[in-house]
């Protein structure tokens, strides 16, 4: 394996010294980038004294499940599906801007759970030194539950995490960046079974005709898509096939956001409510 520059040589044997001093671990493993290139390190410096757990519920879209099972299978690490129950809180399901943060608390006390039952000293996930960029209220909970971020540890960013990918041949190398269905609800607005439902099913017509990456933005009776300039042009050759799907979903509304997909779009609002 060579990475392009030495620094990021120096990293990942840091990593790779860090992931040792755990001794075993499980991994929080969504599937995305991240937590793959946490759980193929671990599995190489901890070998089986490590046990990949997916979170899974409404909240998360089954494809992403299906990918991460298929993922640790080739990876040949033990990899187990845990049931969160987050629209069991109300804190939650009203959808304030803290909604990550109780999110990430019932997933980790599960897993800091779990660990604790089976003897493996830590909890890893694939936090990284970009995150710190963005608002992301989820990051409390893991100083709140002892969560362990090698990633972010050593100072690795999202692209220098995808050249270990590539460097490695893991298949997530380019994923693009996914995060769960609720994201796409604006702060406020009910999280519900049927809004998650609406959302996934959208998407999955979306990816169905050959998108790379998809936000299905849910406001009631209209849908926002976010999609890359690049794929727009596609959108609108499929746009009345999309205008009736979505339609017979619920949506009374179709529209494409012309900004295209960039991440995190929903904190946009609540930069213009500081400003005010």
């Amino acid at each position: 394996m060579r990475m392009k520059t030495a620094n990021l040589d120096q990293k990942l044997m840091e990593l790779r010294a860090l992931m040792r001093s755990y001794g075993s671990a499980v991994v929080a493993f969504s599937g995305g980038v991240d937590s793959s290139v946490v759980l193929a390190v671990a599995k190489q410096e901890l070998g089986e004294r490590v046990l990949a757990v997916t979170a899974h519920s409404p909240v998360y879209a089954q494809r992403e499940l299906e990918a991460a099972q298929r993922f640790a299978q080739e990876l040949g690490v033990a990899h187990e599906i845990v049931l969160t129950r987050e629209l069991d809180d109300p804190r939650y399901v009203n959808n304030p801007p803290t909604r990550c943060f109780h999110c990430k608390q019932e997933l980790f006390s599960k897993l800091t759970e779990l660990a604790r039952a089976r003897g493996f000293a830590v909890v890893l996930d694939g936090t990284n030194a970009s995150d710190t960029s963005d608002f992301r209220p989820g990051m409390r909970a893991l100083q709140d539950y002892g969560i362990k971020s090698p990633l972010l540890e050593v100072g690795l960013t999202k692209p220098e995490i995808r050249e270990i990918a590539r460097a490695m041949n893991l298949p997530t190398a380019e994923k693009p960046a996914m995060a769960c269905l609720a994201s796409r609800l604006p702060y406020g607005s009910a999280i519900t079974l049927e809004k998650l439902r609406q959302i996934e099913q959208a998407e999955e017509l979306l990816f169905g005709l050959g998108l790379t990456q998809v936000r299905v933005r849910h406001y009631n009776e209209m849908a926002r898509i976010e999609v890359p300039p690049d794929e727009m042009t596609k959108v609108l050759e499929h746009r009345e096939e999309i205008a009736i799907a979505l339609k017979e979903l619920g949506f009374r509304y179709v529209t494409l956001d012309l900004m295209g997909y960039r991440s995190g779009s929903m904190n946009e609002a609540l930069g213009r409510v500081r400003s005010s």
